[in-house]
């Protein structure tokens, strides 16, 4: 080490861990590789020699996960996006070199796949070698063909390929040469979904290398609705009648001729399928991004829900979803222009109705002269029905919770405790492992008044905000400080004990989740705003009674996830829906 053993020191985490060397500071660690830069010594060629000598045998897990680290893993910049590659990689800048460096790296660690995906993903993205690329991603995906997050990246190849070689060539490119490259893009996709699906938060497990994210990786799905945008795009432009062919007006085999083609034929049931997938994919998302958000402190990219509505227009418009009935999709549509405010949760029966009972009530609002009787009729079968199983929606029994919640907290009628029990159940079975990472948002909050007027949607709260959606209005509450926004809602007494927090109702302790999990270090008596998520009730702006007129003091300074879940950082950082936009 000498003479240079003053510009290093040694360490060790913990006193299990062995010990490490480093210089004694990284501006002086940046400077030294800038002057060996200028004696000809390269970042690149220093990587490599790191590689080729301190890498032999059999490698010790920390030395891995450094190199994995060094390698592969993107810093968040200034403007608080992922960066395209890890620091060295950038620092490098000359492509070739870089590529150098990610090779001997993948063929070193011959069975680790996340040297061979950021070779890939380098390949398509800096280089534009799609066929490089693609033999990179499958051999990636050959090392951990289970990993959901690995085989997004041999789809964001082919989508890449499609979108910048094919588009542009304009209405130059061939349809079937379209049309193959599209179909090997979707069925990578459909692969990846598939995995996304099998993937279960608690059976992940961590070899000390690879880390597998305990979030849901929806970037399959999201990827599957881009490639059918570029490939609407793409055919439309080559021939107008792609348009009524893509959205199912009119049947390939029947325009076969006029497409000029009957070759295309083959890809008949790929054209079929597609409609139908955006409009599952497109519900899909709707309520991922309205049940949910990747945490309290973060939104989802704008791009995700405008890329989804956009792909949506284009193959679905605005005919009503195939899985509700016609006149399910006609009451709806009347809901909505007589009680706009309504509408998303009388929608929730609507859309569950059976075909006789659909009938019998839009029977019904057509002999009626008072849509208040009508959507009274509907709550009251509603209520008939109850108590619901676990089997039903996790909507329903939101709206089963928003309806028996008595408006008269000294008595109360139903069991609310099974109840939440019941929707607790319904969620776990439905959304849990969709959102299992995910910070839920409230959907309806308990305001003032009676019957439905007093269910209050949260975008009405959203609305007397200066800035609505903004996400510091939910993590500090601040929300709540709106005079118009308290005049809107009821506060629900209750109690906090044993770090849980519950609402007095009818003589009763029910039992409620906090939005802030620092509210409950105290015991005491508290009243809070009583918001529904998918998941049940939860407690908001909870807060301390202080005086027996009930007047109260907020209580805790810092936000905490409600259910105490953590984004988890896969190394394919999965925080966005998909790779290398």
């Amino acid at each position: 080490m000498e003479p240079f053993s003053h510009l290093m020191i040694t360490f060790q985490q913990d006193e299990r861990s062995e010990k490490k060397v480093r210089m004694v500071h990284r501006l002086l660690a940046k400077h030294c590789t800038e002057l060996m830069a200028e004696g000809g010594v390269t970042r690149s060629d220093t990587a490599r020699n790191f590689l080729n000598n301190f890498c032999r045998n059999e490698v010790p897990s920390f030395l891995l996960g450094f190199v994995k680290d060094m390698l592969t893993k993107r810093e968040i910049n200034q403007e608080e996006k992922e960066e395209k590659f890890s620091r060295l990689i950038l620092d490098i800048k000359d492509n070739a070199q870089s590529a150098s460096v990610l090779k001997v790296a993948s063929k070193k660690f011959d069975q680790n796949p996340f040297f061979p995906q950021a070779l890939a993903r380098f390949s398509y993205i800096e280089q534009k070698h799609y066929n490089l690329a693609e033999m990179w991603a499958k051999r990636a995906k050959e090392r951990d063909p289970k990993n959901s997050f690995v085989a997004d990246t041999l789809g964001q190849v082919y989508k890449n390929h499609l979108k910048n070689h094919l588009m542009n060539q304009g209405s130059a490119a061939i349809p079937r040469e379209i049309l193959q490259l599209a179909e090997k893009a979707i069925e990578a996709f459909k692969l990846e979904e598939q995995l996304a699906e099998e993937e279960q938060g608690e059976d992940m497990r961590e070899d000390g290398t690879a880390k597998i994210s305990h979030v849901f990786n929806s970037r399959g799905q999201f990827g599957y609705l881009q490639v059918c945008v570029t490939l609407y795009d793409l055919l439309v432009r080559h021939n107008e009648l792609w348009r009524c062919v893509l959205t199912k007006k009119v049947s390939m085999c029947s325009v076969l001729q006029l497409l000029g083609d009957n070759k295309l034929y083959r890809f008949n049931d790929l054209i079929n399928s597609l409609r139908d997938e955006v409009e599952r994919k497109g519900d899909f998302f709707e309520k991922y991004l309205t049940y949910s958000k990747p945490n309290m402190e973060k939104d989802d990219p704008d791009y995700i829900s405008r890329d989804t509505e956009y792909c949506y227009r284009k193959y679905v418009g605005d005919s009503a979803p195939r899985h509700i009935h016609p006149n399910g999709a006609k009451l709806i549509q009347k809901l909505e222009q007589s009680l706009p405010d309504r509408r998303e949760l009388l929608s929730y029966l609507v859309r569950d109705y059976t075909e006789s009972e659909l009938k019998e009530v839009t029977t019904r609002w057509k002999r009626s002269s008072s849509i208040t009787d009508s959507v009274n009729d509907m709550l009251a079968d509603f209520i008939q029905k109850m108590p619901l199983s676990q089997v039903d929606a996790p909507e329903l029994h939101m709206l089963a919770l928003l309806l028996c919640w008595p408006e008269n907290e000294d008595r109360c009628v139903s069991d609310l405790s099974q109840l939440i029990g019941l929707m607790h159940s319904s969620y776990e079975h439905v959304y849990k492992k969709y959102f299992r990472s995910r910070y839920l948002l409230p959907l309806f909050f308990i305001g003032q008044g009676q019957d439905l007027n007093r269910i209050v949607h949260r975008e009405q709260l959203e609305q007397s905000e200066e800035t609505p959606h903004e996400s510091s209005a939910w993590r500090n509450e601040s929300i709540f400080r709106n005079p118009r926004v308290q005049a809107r809602l009821l506060r629900v007494e209750g109690v906090v004990r044993n770090y849980r927090v519950y609402a007095a109702v009818g003589g009763k302790e029910i039992a409620v989740d906090a939005n802030r999990l620092n509210s409950l270090w105290k015991q005491r008596q508290v009243s809070f705003y009583l918001g529904f998520t998918i998941r049940g009730p939860v407690a908001f702006d909870i807060q301390t009674k202080t005086t027996k007129t009930g007047s109260a003091t907020a209580s805790g300074q810092h936000s905490v996830d409600q259910h105490g879940t953590a984004q988890m950082n896969d190394v394919s950082n999965p925080g966005a829906p998909t790779d290398g936009l």
